[in-house]
């Protein structure tokens, strides 16, 4: 008898077991409330919560959810991108077009969105830019590298005026964005698989500062001035910061310069990869490429 009511007993219900059951779960949210939630997160972080169940999953491919991601001219910058709009995308597919590094201009050029802030970034090649005497083996050459985004930077041997330009019109979203040339004094290379650097031609560069300016078309200039003194390094320097309005519905055209025209003197050793545009409440946040 006391084993027929321990199993009488076993099988039942408690009313603790009850309330675990009717205790609702994440999976128990609707559809709609969970895409509510992740249009409050960050891309990284939507893409995170979309492993947690079935639910999240969906909601995480509302068009709404990815909407509120995307930049405001998200649409002008794919057809600057790629030529065209495709059709019948959803917005997590462009989302994560324009999130990968994109090249553009027969590859002298890249874009792409930052995964945490949305914000737009851009990278120009040296390829891309007019450099005086480029063409000329007796001053620059090209070398292949693998820290460029480009696979190959131009490395100055020596020169009396040394003169980069460069210039874009593109569709930047509104915000404030940093320019910045990606410099290299000395020659890098490798030997035994061990990074080296090849100082021998540096030179000219701590005599008088070069001078970096930027331009835009509604009127905006920037420029700033400083001694390249950091060998073995790659490093950022700033040539100044530009402001995109809202509302602004057409494409912004960009300047900028670096130059050291003293001819007192000449000047060598040094590689220049790219010019970065890069959003200012990010730059901090510039990273080896």
């Amino acid at each position: 008898m006391g084993s027929g009511l321990s199993l009488f007993t076993n099988g039942s219900s408690s009313p603790c077991r009850e309330r675990d059951l009717l205790k609702p779960g994440l999976g128990d949210l609707p559809e709609s409330c969970v895409a509510l939630i992740l249009e409050k997160l960050d891309p990284v972080e939507i893409c995170r919560f979309s492993k947690l169940n079935r639910a999240f999953r969906s909601a995480s491919w509302a068009d709404f959810v990815w909407e509120s991601k995307l930049p405001h001219d998200y649409r002008s910058i794919l057809e600057k991108i790629i030529g065209g709009f495709p059709e019948k995308l959803r917005k997590r597919d462009v989302y994560n077009f324009l999130s990968r590094v994109n090249s553009f201009d027969d590859g002298t050029k890249k874009a792409w969105v930052d995964k945490r802030t949305s914000d737009l970034c851009l990278c120009i090649s040296v390829k891309g830019l007019s450099v005086t005497g480029i063409d000329d083996r007796r001053y620059w050459n090209h070398i292949p590298s693998d820290e460029s985004r480009f696979s190959s930077v131009a490395y100055l041997q020596q020169v009396w005026w040394f003169q980069v330009d460069g210039e874009i019109e593109f569709p930047f979203p509104a915000g404030t964005y940093s320019v910045f040339f990606r410099l290299h004094l000395g020659k890098p290379g490798k030997r035994f698989g061990w990074k080296v650097c090849n100082t021998d031609q540096i030179h000219g560069w701590d005599i008088k500062p070069v001078q970096f300016q930027i331009w835009t078309g509604d009127g905006q200039h920037s420029s700033s001035q400083c001694k390249l003194t950091e060998p073995g390094t790659w490093s950022h320097y700033h040539a100044g910061d530009f402001v995109v309005g809202k509302g602004k519905s057409s494409s912004t055209k960009l300047k900028f310069s670096m130059t050291q025209i003293d001819c007192t003197h000449t000047k060598g050793g040094l590689c220049v990869d790219s010019v970065i545009v890069y959003p200012s409440s990010c730059k901090d946040r510039l990273r080896r490429f």
